[in-house]
């Protein structure tokens, strides 16, 4: 484990206040810890701002598998996408509803392009695209 370095801040009490709460809500052990995932947060942000640069992501979806069609498209994307794709769990909901969670690597750029087109494609009733990144 690196070394930790301590440094103060200072904001405005209210805002601590409310600050404390929602770090006692979530479970935080103390201060420290949400500020270190506050900071993390913020730094997966930023990766997925840079044109290039290695990110992971999860593209979600709900779909109707009857669409026809629908799922060798979205099975042909994943082959022809610029991301990587790593890995997919596929969840049969109901008798209509499927799940599906693509787990992507790549380019910020590379995973949106394929997120995108999955997502809009005709019978995909919600999908959403989870970002996150390796590092510190």
């Amino acid at each position: 484990m690196s070394e930790l370095e301590r440094f103060g801040v200072s904001m405005p009490a209210e805002l601590l206040d409310e600050f404390d709460r929602a770090i006692a809500d979530a479970s935080y052990a103390n201060r420290s810890e949400a500020v270190r995932d506050l900071a993390r947060r913020y730094l997966v942000e930023r990766r997925w701002e840079q044109p290039e640069g290695d990110v992971v992501g999860t593209i979600t979806l709900i779909y109707d598998h009857h669409v026809p069609d629908l799922v060798s498209g979205l099975t042909q994307m994943q082959h022809d996408a610029e991301a990587a794709v790593i890995c997919t769990t596929h969840v049969h909901l109901d008798h209509h509803n499927c799940a599906e969670v693509i787990v992507v690597r790549g380019t910020a750029a590379e995973i949106r392009r394929l997120a995108d087109r999955m997502i809009s494609t005709r019978g995909v009733k919600h999908g959403e695209l989870t970002r996150t990144a390796i590092g510190p």
